[in-house]
């Protein structure tokens, strides 16, 4: 594995902060999702992913920089009886040289051994993937696939009602441990895109609905968009643009309780977009009585 710092491109003395910036910069441009199909960016994503498990560890890091570990994790191994010896006038050996006391060299090895086994119980670290979802789809819930810094593709379950910005918690899907702790979790973090006319408040949904002068004027069944697909519904004889009609339980479902919002349909009076030569005739005739749409408008 290639050295970590520049795997990351950061120095050697760079802050804990300034290492997660530049895996959050990196990651964002690698990853699978991005770069769909891409062998040679998954396996570099791989490996910023790697480089970014050891040096967010503080610990590791500072056995990478002694020279204790390599790049990948594993222990460098250290011959301890790298010095010459002769054999003592008791029968025993007389380790020369250095002068290594017998005592100490054991406590070294077994508490190398030691630090060994803590490593091999070490969990994995966590990762964060960023995912987009159609309005629709986060509102509605169900399935979606996603890709993991590994390769291998999973259906993350998305709840009804998923918010822009909210968590998804995988459990085990993140780096391995080492070499046989727990992996760690995988966190999904859901951005949801807007919907190009419905809106959402909480649990309730709203919608603005272009109606005509014949349907405001006489009433009518229309069809109109909700979260669940269209539905009938009944505009009232004398309508105006800015009448509201509810339509129950047509909002997003809550995380709990099993409650569902409702939608709000704003009536929008909209005229023909080329002059109706008829409708002109007609109003041309026409003179509206009893009513003065701007009579409280007036200056004192």
């Amino acid at each position: 594995m290639d050295d970590p710092y520049q795997v990351l491109g950061v120095a050697r003395g760079a802050s804990q902060e300034e290492i997660k910036k530049a895996y959050r910069a990196l990651a964002k441009k690698l990853h699978p999702d991005v770069n769909p199909g891409d062998a040679a960016v998954e396996q570099r994503f791989k490996a910023v992913s790697a480089a970014y498990d050891l040096l967010s560890d503080p610990e590791r890091r500072r056995q990478f920089d002694s020279g204790e570990i390599n790049a990948d994790g594993s222990p460098r191994h250290q011959n301890p009886f790298r010095h010459s010896y002769r054999q003592g006038s008791a029968g025993g050996f007389d380790f020369g040289g250095a002068g290594i006391d017998i005592d100490d060299l054991f406590a070294d090895l077994f508490g190398r051994a030691r630090a060994a086994g803590r490593q091999r119980g070490a969990r994995g670290q966590d990762l964060t993937f960023t995912i987009r979802v159609p309005f629709l789809e986060a509102m509605r819930g169900g399935p979606h696939r996603v890709t993991l810094h590994s390769g291998k593709t999973l259906d993350v379950n998305l709840p009804p009602g998923t918010e822009d910005g909210q968590r998804l918690r995988l459990k085990g899907q993140g780096m391995a441990g080492r070499p046989s702790g727990p992996s760690g979790d995988a966190f999904v973090e859901v951005h949801v895109d807007p919907h190009p006319f419905l809106r959402r408040d909480g649990l309730d949904i709203h919608l603005e609905l272009p109606v005509t002068l014949h349907e405001a004027v006489l009433g009518a069944k229309v069809k109109v968009p909700t979260i669940d697909g269209a539905v009938s519904a009944t505009i009232p004889a004398g309508s105006n643009s800015g009448t509201v009609l509810r339509l129950k339980g047509r909002g997003v479902m809550a995380a709990k309780g099993g409650r569902r919002g409702d939608q709000y349909v704003k009536l929008k009076l909209v005229l023909p977009q080329k002059p109706d030569r008829a409708l002109a005739d007609f109003l041309r005739s026409w003179r509206p009585s009893g009513y003065d749409v701007r009579g409280k408008m007036k200056a004192d």
